[in-house]
């Protein structure tokens, strides 16, 4: 076999066989039950004193939300300040200048809301204060508070009948140090032993066999790649992300990285199951979601190993597949591979350059993000999920003339407008902010020239992909858009606002509502979501509402452009 295929073949085993012990821990850690971490509980108590929290105050959906957005608010300010001053603050050997207060703005808010859409060059656009302080620091506390979202959510679900939904707190603390730091301390030794660097050093000065001298950058890099993958973060500390030697070594750092995105993410859907004791329930659901990153990864693997016909019609042998925009020593499968992998998630982090890939499989990455619920991001991958889910209640049941319920919770029209705003929220930022910069780009030629690399089809695709990264929080792009500018990082940032907070607030308040019913016992007439035909219910309904609402832009970008291909 093919020993690329064969790579492709073992992480999506590891990851499929090792998501499911670390689903039974997360469960575990956010019911309060003895587990591996239990020895953290000093150091939780501590942080809980010195903030002045106390951890067992509950809290109703309401005060939830305020928690959550209070925190990020915090950390907001925070960051705009360090990464416009960061010219003035210590741990800048290089000499990096602060950012501009619109890059700074974009910047900030893309890290905050779980994006990192980066309109900077890593190593030269931050210091390693700002890529610590800011950087390190929001990549952890974004991903906790989408994790810390949903535990919420799992106790809402888990409850017969509640006022409270958990302490946000508690959850946000127990994420970073019983999963994330752990996680991330284990991701970090391994890529210290395989050559990622690890010092506070400035840039190396060396001379290439030619005789001339090159500056190479350096940093404390191998403390911020393992958070940039487990958090769904994706920010790269190189410019190039994970395609640079120095973030990504070898085949084997290439394929822990990977691996390393979508574990949590898959783990969570189990970890649904042993919360809520429906095992049945989250296998459904994690089948359905498999299913479709699986056909991804087929799809977009045979597309890049295959080649360019155009190049096949010259009679030029590709046998290494589509090299375009893909580094040697990582490969074109593997490229394939990681493209699905970051796009299923709101991780964003990239190993190759998506705007040289094949056009079908950019089609399927600007997919994944506007379905933007296959695993998706830690957290609110399963909450965008949770969304259709009661959608689709509503509708079969409806259809089959009984009465909607989930997990014994009628499902009611307040619930439906709030669950059909979410859904529909996503392609109206992506639709419209493509719209609109298409339209100044038709009516300026020159300022379509200064931002868009190629014309025509591809270059529609370019811009729709900005927004469609934006949007689902993913912060990978084609990189042939010049990006750079007020236009696309003030519009981008607005759109990661609204792509973030609207459905974490919309889903919170769906499970809060819920938890405050009175529960119903199941009956014979009880509509059943732990089946088959449920999920396939389920799958037909995120087709239909998301998918499909995006099908005369893809037709416009991508599949025209695989057309003429």
């Amino acid at each position: 076999m093919n020993t690329e295929i064969l790579g492709v073949i073992l992480q999506w085993v590891c990851l499929v066989v090792l998501c499911y012990p670390l689903g039974r821990h997360i469960a575990k850690v956010y019911k309060g039950e003895k587990n591996i971490m239990d020895f953290m509980a000093p150091v939780e108590r501590f942080i809980y004193k010195v903030c002045g929290i106390d951890p067992e105050r509950e809290m109703n959906w309401k005060q939830f939300l305020k928690a959550l957005l209070t925190v990020n608010l915090f950390w907001f300010i925070w960051g705009m300040v360090l990464l416009v001053c960061q010219g003035w603050l210590p741990l800048n050997p290089d000499g990096n200048p602060g950012q501009t207060p619109d890059q700074a703005f974009n910047t900030c808010i893309s890290f905050m809301v779980n994006c990192n859409l980066q309109h900077y060059s890593g190593e030269t656009g931050l210091s390693y204060f700002t890529q610590l302080f800011v950087i390190m620091l929001f990549q952890f506390i974004t991903a906790a508070c989408g994790m810390a979202a949903l535990a919420g959510i799992f106790k809402g679900m888990a409850a017969k009948t509640t006022k409270s939904i958990g302490n946000f707190w508690v959850y946000l603390t127990r994420s970073v140090t019983r999963i994330l730091m752990p996680l991330s301390l284990l991701v970090g030794i391994l890529l210290v032993i395989n050559g990622t660097p690890m010092s506070f050093d400035g840039k190396q000065t060396l001379t290439t066999l030619e005789g001339a001298t090159q500056e190479i950058s350096q940093g404390p890099t191998a403390a911020i790649v393992p958070i940039k993958q487990l958090g769904t973060n994706g920010g790269g500390y190189f410019g190039v992300n994970s395609s640079h030697p120095l973030e990504n070594p070898n085949a084997f750092t290439n394929m822990l990285e990977c691996w390393s995105i979508l574990i949590i993410p898959m783990a969570m859907v189990f970890a649904l199951g042993f919360y809520l004791k429906r095992r049945k329930l989250a296998a459904c659901i994690f089948t359905v979601m498999l299913a479709a990153y699986t056909c991804g990864i087929v799809i977009s693997v045979w597309q890049e190993m295959a080649g360019s016909p155009q190049i096949d019609e010259m009679g030029i042998a590709q046998d290494l597949g589509s090299m375009e925009g893909k580094e040697i020593r990582i490969g074109s499968a593997a490229s394939a591979m990681w493209g699905m992998t970051t796009t299923v998630t709101s991780n964003g982090s990239v190993n190759s350059m998506h705007d040289s890939q094949t056009p079908l499989s950019g089609m399927l990455q600007m997919l994944n993000m506007q379905i933007n619920c296959w695993f998706g991001g830690v957290g609110v991958g399963f909450m965008n999920y949770y969304a259709f889910l009661i959608i689709a209640v509503f509708i079969s049941g409806l259809m089959v003339g009984r009465t909607p319920e989930f997990l014994g919770k009628k499902v009611e029209a307040r619930e439906m407008k709030i669950a059909t705003m979410v859904v529909l929220m996503h392609p109206f930022l992506i639709l419209v902010g493509t719209g609109l910069a298409s339209w100044l780009a038709a009516r300026n030629p020159e300022l379509a020239s200064s931002w868009l690399n190629n014309p025509s089809f591809h270059g529609l695709s370019e811009m729709l992909y900005e927004y469609t990264s934006s949007a689902a929080n993913n912060g990978s792009g084609f990189e042939g858009l010049s990006d750079n500018t007020p236009f696309w990082n003030i519009t981008t940032g607005i759109v990661l606002i609204m792509g973030r907070y609207f459905p974490i607030v919309g889903q919170v308040a769906i499970a809060g509502l819920l938890a405050g019913k009175k529960f119903v016992p199941e009956s014979a007439g009880t509509l059943k979501t732990d089946t088959a035909t449920f999920s396939v219910m389920t799958f037909a309904v995120i087709i239909i509402v998301a998918a499909l609402s995006f099908f005369p832009a893809l037709a416009l970008g991508p599949i025209a452009d695989y057309l003429t291909f």
